[in-house]
């Protein structure tokens, strides 16, 4: 599974926010950007995204693929969603993602669920791949779970995802949501200002506006926000102090401070997640 905080360079952990959603292309690891600082905060992380293990089980009751199922993942993060449905059902399928740590870390995983027979992991940017790798109407799955900004958002991230789709096939989208109307100031705060969050409705809206259907979904709540989220807090605090020299840790400590205050003050209460299901709707004939 892919991840919601994507800093481009350690820069970012000086800005507000945890949830920033930069597009991939700023990923790059030349021109002094790095993916480290992330890698500090998910080190712990085997589920990249504020789902529990219930959660995510559920996602794979809910879609059961079926033996041989071709599935494709683009910003895969540590590739738990790939290694585990391979490894329940027998899934054949392709992670991308940019950061080496976690694609070493989705192969250490295949091979401890024996799966590294049925699963590969690319590093990649997820866009390219997509429209210049991944075979067209190959796979009967296609996900990408928390990060639309491989395609400047959810319209531009289903657009990418659509032709690679077998008929027949199913969508699994990550995205983030207001759970309720926030303050002007929520969005700077959270990082997410120059992302188009939506209410509920109006994501199910643009999706449909998109060409699918929503077939499910499944939330996030406070709880699996705060397992995800605080669990980054202890992660960044060891660091820091087993590296109180290193030169990144000025920046880590602001980025520790700010996204307490963020999750506490607004994401808790305002930022909703979840994992949208759904397959190209069929056109309508006209009468």
């Amino acid at each position: 599974m892919a991840r919601l905080l994507q800093p481009s360079k350690l820069q970012q952990f000086t800005d507000p926010g945890q949830y920033s959603v930069a597009p991939e292309a700023r990923l790059h690891q030349d021109d002094g950007m790095s993916l480290r600082p992330y890698e500090i905060a998910e080190a712990r992380h085997r589920i990249l995204n504020p789902f529990t293990e219930d959660k995510l089980d559920l996602l794979g009751e809910i879609c059961h693929p079926s033996p041989g199922t071709r599935h494709l993942d683009l910003a895969c993060g540590k590739g738990e969603l790939l290694n585990r449905w391979s490894s329940r059902y027998g899934v054949h399928g392709t992670g991308v993602d940019l950061s080496e740590v976690f694609l070493t870390a989705a192969r250490e995983r295949a091979n401890e669920l024996n799966v590294t027979d049925r699963v590969q992991f690319i590093h990649s940017e997820a866009a390219t791949y997509a429209q210049e790798k991944a075979e067209p109407s190959a796979y009967d799955i296609v996900s990408c779970i928390g990060a639309t900004w491989i395609g400047n958002g959810l319209t531009g991230t289903l657009d990418l995802m659509r032709p690679l789709l077998r008929p027949g096939g199913l969508i699994l989208v990550g995205e983030i949501f207001w759970n309720t109307t926030p303050p002007p100031e929520a969005a700077t705060a959270l990082g997410i200002a120059n992302h188009p969050c939506l209410s509920l409705a109006a994501t199910a809206e643009r999706i449909e506006r998109s060409g699918f259907e929503l077939l499910d979904m499944i939330l996030a709540n406070p709880d699996s926000w705060d397992r995800y989220t605080a669990s980054q807090w202890w992660t960044i605090s060891d660091w820091l102090r087993d590296n109180p020299d290193d030169p990144e840790a000025p920046a880590m400590r602001d980025f520790l401070r700010q996204c307490r205050t963020s999750h506490l003050e607004y994401g808790r209460q305002y930022l909703g997640w979840g994992v949208f299901i759904l397959r190209p709707a069929i056109p309508l004939l006209n009468p």
